[in-house]
């Protein structure tokens, strides 16, 4: 946690920060701490060990805007450091957009805990955290003549976090996290070689998952054997739940303030337009208790709330910071998605592929790129051909290409299979008339 003494003189630095000329000041103050213990067929290969601990100041002195870090949290030190950042920030250019939010957007508490931190956190022994990783190897190590290297990792981490403001908004945060992964490598046909994985997460290290991943990674990997390219044309294409939110993130990206300003955004003066299919329905929803990315306000501080992003397809809401709700002269929203969920149908993915006469089924990505402008794109892709509701045979060497905003509005299918461990809970997609082509 943050100690008393730190929150003491973060509180000290803002009203330094103000006694030497500043109009508004932000401190935060951070502290934290990671292992990664990676094993290569069941030898430790690398393992690593951080903590981390600093503060960050934002300054807006005389219509200008400047930030100071350091890790190096002594008051005699900070105090020159303090008056030599903001005599620099003298020197840039006014810019009257760059403000503190209006208090009346800050979160004031009386919420209840959002319980993302593992209480047990540091009790878990590093020999433990090992035959963790170790366990996810002894599941494949020695089980199929194929397999060339297995690759297994546990990694957690925890996080603190508190900041004030000079108007009024005082907040911390706690979480953790634990995972568990394996890779696989192992000899395909000829000289190909593929590799596939599967992981695991958590906020608490009770409720990882810590059985099947290497079984699961080798399974993916041994499905691969024999891909190939399959005839170009257009396919219903079914994005698996590991992969779906690939989908997503152009979107929300382009939604953003920074994108908007800068008028480079596909979905520039679009809010209240229709987007995507009926089934395209997705809420912003900030405030489940022990979820992945939940949190009462953002790095401004301000509140957080339930919102519709989209609703039947129709485009709900942007994401605007203060700055650059200012730049625009509009109202701000918030800085950006907390946790997202995309309304479910009623199928996992195998129910959706029985219902696809000729399709794709997406399991990865092999690069590619889209036009925030446009919304055009293009992405290499490897899974599996539907065939008369079958998977049927490994697919790789492909693309897919279009435009975004045609793809959603042939959103014809939506799963009930989203990971409840993801911030982003995009389940299943099936999307009507893509072109794939030979790469």
């Amino acid at each position: 946690m943050i100690s008393n003494e730190n929150k003491r003189l973060a509180q000290w630095a803002m009203e330094y920060a103000q006694k030497n000329g500043c109009q508004g000041v932000r401190v935060s103050i951070g502290t934290g701490s990671n292992t990664s213990f990676a094993l290569r067929d069941g030898k430790m290969d690398q393992l690593q060990q951080a903590s981390e601990n600093g503060m960050t100041l934002t300054f807006f002195v005389d219509g200008k805007f400047g930030t100071f870090s350091t890790n190096r949290l002594d008051q005699r030190e900070l105090e020159t450091s303090i008056k030599n950042s903001i005599e620099s920030t003298r020197y840039l250019a006014v810019d009257e957009a760059r403000t503190l939010p209006d208090p009346s957007r800050f979160f004031r508490g009386g919420k209840p805990n959002l319980q993302l931190l593992d209480p047990n956190f540091g009790v878990v022994s590093p020999d433990d955290k090992v035959r963790m990783a170790e366990a996810v190897a002894a599941e494949i190590l020695g089980t199929n003549d194929r397999i060339i290297s297995v690759n297994s990792r546990y990694g957690d981490r925890d996080g603190f976090s508190y900041q004030i403001t000079s108007n009024g908004f005082e907040g911390e945060t706690a979480g953790s996290s634990f995972s568990l992964s394996c890779s696989v490598s192992v000899r395909g046909e000829g000289d190909a070689r593929p590799s596939n994985g599967w992981g695991e997460s958590s906020l608490f290290l009770n409720n990882l998952v810590t059985k099947n991943i290497g079984k699961k990674a080798l399974e993916r990997t041994l499905r691969q054997i024999g891909a190939q390219q399959v005839p170009s044309g257009q396919y219903t294409m079914v994005m698996d739940n590991l992969n779906s939110s690939r989908m997503l993130n152009p979107l929300i990206s382009v939604m953003s303030g920074a994108a908007l300003q800068q008028r480079n955004s596909f979905l520039l003066d679009r809010k209240g337009d229709k987007i995507g299919s009926d089934l395209f329905t997705l809420i912003d929803n900030p405030h489940i208790i022990g979820a992945s990315g939940a949190r009462y306000f953002d790095g401004e501080g301000v509140a957080t709330e339930k919102r519709s992003v989209f609703e039947n397809g129709v485009l709900k809401t942007y994401y605007i910071d203060t700055y650059n709700a200012n730049r625009m002269g509009v109202a701000p929203t918030i800085s950006g998605p907390s946790i997202l969920e995309l309304q479910p149908g009623t199928k996992d993915v195998n129910g959706l592929i029985a219902d696809i006469n000729n399709g794709i089924l997406v399991t990865g990505f092999n690069g590619g790129n889209f036009n925030q402008a446009t919304g055009n794109f293009s992405y290499g892709i490897e899974g599996f051909l539907i065939e008369n509701g079958q998977v049927t045979k490994p697919v790789s060497e492909m693309n897919i290409t279009g435009n975004f905003i045609t793809l959603w509005e042939n959103l014809v299918a939506v799963g009930n299979d989203a990971r409840p461990e993801s911030s982003w809970r995009i389940p299943t997609l099936a999307f009507d008339g893509v072109d794939f082509s030979g790469s």
